[in-house]
């Protein structure tokens, strides 16, 4: 696990995001949990080394930040945005989550199909929310506080989880560290408006859910990697392109970096749904935008 300070550990070297937890002077806060089997496990491990979970906060309702939840079963309460609670590892038609965590066992973590539920198994107790909230939300734990802050965008219940005792905040897929963005069924205006949000916090880093630590600066960053998406694929629709000629020739494959860690076979799947997606919201083919 990566220290950012003296009390956060991040781990930001793994396929899926960065998960993390806090030790306060009662316990743990997890924020996510890891993909991979023996990852959340060992996560898991060291987490309670540094005294009992009291809560796992999850920051969104993709597999990557959720999966983990089942090998942290009994290990504190497990807090949900209600957005994210009706979404846990729903089967969505751009993907159905269970799978996409089982392909990766054989190449990225084959000591874990051993520990791997079949799909009965896993869904009859995932581990998701048992303290379900809309809106804001604040955890005291300890001598800090976790202000948990609605910031849809990238999804609809999108968190982020602000511990100004650390001057930290942990936004979840509301930032992408130097690697693809992932808006597939995003809105892209929510989003601006997170960073927004997230720009008026008092803190020294922000961890984001995927890539490296970063400062405020890099909000600009994603700010202008949204608008040049969206700009994209709106002058498509305005030069007349249909939904298959603007997926083919809209593509930042070699403009905003890498493919996360372990995901570059994902390169053209999230260049073809950004575009698509996109396109079906300018077009009216699905609502937002």
């Amino acid at each position: 696990m990566e220290q950012v300070t003296a009390n956060v550990f991040t781990e930001t070297t793994l396929r899926g995001c960065n998960p993390s937890f806090v030790v306060t002077s009662d316990g743990v806060v997890v924020i996510d949990t890891p993909q991979l089997p023996t990852r959340a496990v060992a996560m898991r491990e060291e987490a309670e080394s540094h005294g009992p979970i009291r809560y796992l906060v999850n920051t969104e309702h993709h597999v990557d930040h959720i999966f983990g939840n089942y090998y942290f079963k009994g290990a504190g309460a497990v807090v949900n945005h209600q957005g994210l609670y009706d979404r846990f590892m729903v089967v969505y038609p751009e993907l159905d989550p269970f799978a996409y965590a089982k392909e990766a066992i054989p190449t990225d973590d084959p000591e874990g199909e051993a520990i791997f539920p079949d799909r009965d198994e896993y869904y009859r107790d995932p581990n998701k929310g048992t303290i379900v909230f809309t809106g804001d939300l604040t955890l005291r734990v300890g001598d800090r506080a976790f202000h948990l802050l609605h910031t849809p965008g990238h999804t609809p219940g999108q968190l982020a989880v602000h511990v100004p005792g650390e001057r930290v905040v942990f936004t979840g897929d509301t930032i992408f560290s130097g690697c693809q963005t992932w808006l597939m069924t995003s809105d892209v205006q929510q989003w601006l408006d997170a960073l927004e949000r997230i720009r008026t916090l008092d803190v020294d880093w922000i961890v984001p859910g995927h890539g490296p630590v970063v400062t405020k600066a890099y909000l600009d960053v994603q700010r202008s990697v949204l608008m040049e998406w969206k700009t994209a694929v709106a002058v498509a629709v305005a030069k007349g392109w249909t939904r298959e000629e603007t997926v083919a020739r809209v593509n930042f494959a070699d403009r905003f970096g890498p493919v996360d860690v372990g995901q570059g076979y994902m390169m053209d799947y999230i260049q073809t749904w950004n575009a698509g997606s996109l396109y079906d919201k300018l077009t009216g083919a699905i609502p937002g935008s």
